[in-house]
């Protein structure tokens, strides 16, 4: 009995030995696991800071290279603009031109030759800015102290007023602006036109277009075509008028924007 319990001790101490060992190892073993999840996760993370940085550094450099033509391109507020119609509201538009024309059809052996300035103001602000049409309005008044008229039966000589200059020009160009206008008027001359047996007094509505070519942002040269009706209203016997008649003209234009 004696050696069977002693047997018995030993065989429990013996297992009990093994079983701490056992705990001890797994206690190294699952140590060793912790850390190299631990270590293996603090790797994933320092790749991972490592790849933001250079994600951060190429984000910063992209959008600097990009801001840097932009402000390149884009003037410094205090830099004068490309040219005068550009965002000109309150701009005075004042000019000189010359031109001829012809009539048309049955008018065609009728030709005209004008001279004259011109005193306009541009009325609003770029409109439609993120079109091809932006652009802004203009009103005007042009006054011709020559505008002769060459007809069959001769030469008479007149002088011409505008009122009534509507313009819409195209500012989406920096260098050419084109336009587009209407406008009506009155032409006096010294005798009847056409002749014989009409009136001294014609009325004279028209549309056109052209462009202004800028020098620099306060001249430009000027180019014009209108389709011109000239008609005296019934104010003589009779009223054949020139129906449309078609005029050329160049002109100097000098532009003026409030400080």
């Amino acid at each position: 009995m004696d050696n069977m319990t002693s047997w018995l001790e030993y065989f429990t101490e013996g297992l009990g030995a093994q079983m701490r060992d056992i705990q001890m190892t797994a206690e190294v073993i699952g140590q060793n696991r912790v850390r190299q999840r631990t270590t293996y996760i603090a790797g994933i993370l320092s790749r991972f800071a490592r790849c933001s940085s250079l994600v951060a550094s190429f984000a910063i450099l992209t959008c600097l290279a990009l801001a840097g033509p932009v402000r390149a391109q884009q003037p410094p507020s205090t830099q004068e603009p490309p040219n005068s119609l550009v965002d000109g509201r309150d701009t005075w538009d004042l000019g000189a031109f010359l031109g001829g024309g012809t009539g048309g059809g049955k008018s065609s052996d009728t030709q005209f030759l004008f001279a004259g300035g011109r005193a306009g103001r541009v009325l609003t602000p770029d409109l439609v800015r993120n079109s091809f049409l932006r652009g802004n309005f203009e009103y005007a008044v042009e006054v011709m102290p020559v505008y002769t008229v060459f007809t069959p039966s001769g030469v008479v000589y007149g002088a011409s007023i505008k009122p009534f200059v509507f313009r819409w020009n195209f500012t989406a160009n920096q260098r050419v602006v084109p336009y587009l206008h209407v406008a009506g008027g009155v032409l006096f001359t010294t005798s009847d036109v056409p002749p014989p047996n009409t009136s001294s007094i014609n009325f004279t509505p028209q549309i056109g277009g052209g462009i202004h070519y800028f020098l620099r942002p306060d001249r430009s040269f000027d180019f014009d075509v209108d389709v011109v009706h000239h008609s005296n209203a019934s104010l003589g016997d009779h009223n054949p008028g020139y129906n449309a008649s078609v005029f050329f003209s160049v002109g100097y234009s000098w532009y003026k924007h409030p400080k």
